[in-house]
């Protein structure tokens, strides 16, 4: 089987931590044959450790996707470049993987999903919170009705104090937000995934910076203080969602808050027959929990997953989401099937997030 060659666009700490190690990890499927990033020293060290014999270094991701070599590309740069980048490698005749969110705002998203269109390539966003056993568990259940109708969900996304203080985050004009758009993307994308309703009715949403510009705010923070002086996107924001069918969901989003329990990429659903939750985040030892609740017996009851076995001496496949995500994406494009996150899901969550800073912004709620 010839091998799919791929070039990654961002050689940062999302391509460092996850793109380049699942890339490498699927070497019979994949080689990472160029490298492309706006400071050249990360983008020749990126090619030293993970690229191919010859593989080239760009600054200019226009040059890159001059390569018709290139099968697909992955897009892992701050989020205001995620649509120019994209719609570009479309127009070159690539496959695309972008990092989530698929863009900063409705109107760059909208580019892209028509780039896609015209291109007949493969297109997908890098929600590997989808890929975890107990979402795909959860998922499942939902498929199969064992929820029933799902009428009322939360989706988490709560650090207590986990500001990241590194890259862009904080950066509005490269980033679009904070935590709602860094964070809460996954939150919602897992939540209206389980629920498969994507007929968005209306949003309204609140948006506060109450301590992200606070020095003492800054204490306890996982990541060590971050600079109040340079921090230009909102700490915590709440969004409020209603679904055509009468569905509702709240959003919740937050780096800072004072606030007990963290739950990140975490989600509530109330169905008609039983209810679900995942539990977990930064501030949870363990990783996630997933709780279905229902009656039995004409009792209240609760289930739980129970962690798999291992065998001594035996790792078996990796279940790490990362690599099941990558595996997954290659797999899509060598067979020519669709991904699992299919690019008009990431779109809705992208205009939901979107709307939600709108409606903060305007003190409305926006209709669809």
């Amino acid at each position: 089987m010839k091998k799919l060659k791929v070039g990654i666009i961002g050689c940062g700490g999302i391509a460092n931590q996850k793109h380049f190690p699942s890339l490498k990890s699927q070497n019979d499927k994949c080689e990472m044959v160029a490298f492309c990033d706006i400071i050249e020293e990360r983008a020749s060290k990126a090619a030293e450790e993970f690229g191919a014999e010859g593989a080239k270094v760009y600054t200019d991701y226009q040059e890159m996707l001059k390569d018709p070599s290139i099968d697909v590309v992955h897009v892992c740069t701050p989020n205001v470049a995620h649509s120019p980048i994209t719609v570009a490698a479309f127009e070159a005749g690539k496959n695309v993987m972008c990092e989530k969110p698929m863009a900063h705002n409705t109107e760059a998203a909208e580019a892209m999903m028509e780039a896609w269109k015209k291109s007949g390539k493969k297109f997908t966003v890098g929600y590997q919170n989808r890929f975890r056993k107990d979402t795909h568990m959860l998922h499942e259940s939902c498929e199969a009705g064992d929820l029933g109708e799902i009428y009322f969900a939360k989706a988490h996304a709560i650090r207590r104090r986990a500001v990241p203080t590194w890259g862009v985050f904080p950066d509005k004009a490269k980033q679009g937000g904070g935590p709602l758009i860094d964070i809460g993307t996954h939150a919602l994308d897992i939540t209206l995934w389980m629920m498969n309703n994507y007929e968005v009715d209306s949003v309204s949403g609140s948006v506060f910076e109450k301590l992200g510009h606070s020095q003492l705010a800054t204490e306890g923070n996982m990541f060590g203080p971050w600079d109040p002086e340079t921090f230009e996107v909102e700490d915590s924001a709440f969004g409020y969602i209603k679904m055509k069918n009468g569905a509702t969901v709240f959003l919740e989003s937050a780096w800072a808050i004072n606030m007990k329990e963290s739950r990140e990429a975490a989600t509530t659903l109330c169905g008609t027959k039983a209810g679900a939750e995942i539990l977990g985040g930064m501030s949870k030892d363990g990783g996630y929990d997933l709780i279905f609740n229902k009656t039995s017996h004409g009792e209240l009851t609760e289930e739980k997953l129970s962690p798999g076995g291992t065998i001594a001496f035996f790792a078996g496949k990796s279940d790490k989401e990362e690599v099941i995500e990558c595996e997954q994406w290659l797999e899509a494009i060598i067979e020519d099937r669709e991904p699992l996150v299919k690019p008009a899901e990431a779109f809705m969550v992208t205009k939901i997030l979107d709307n939600i800073y709108k409606s903060a912004e305007t003190g409305k709620e926006i209709k669809f």
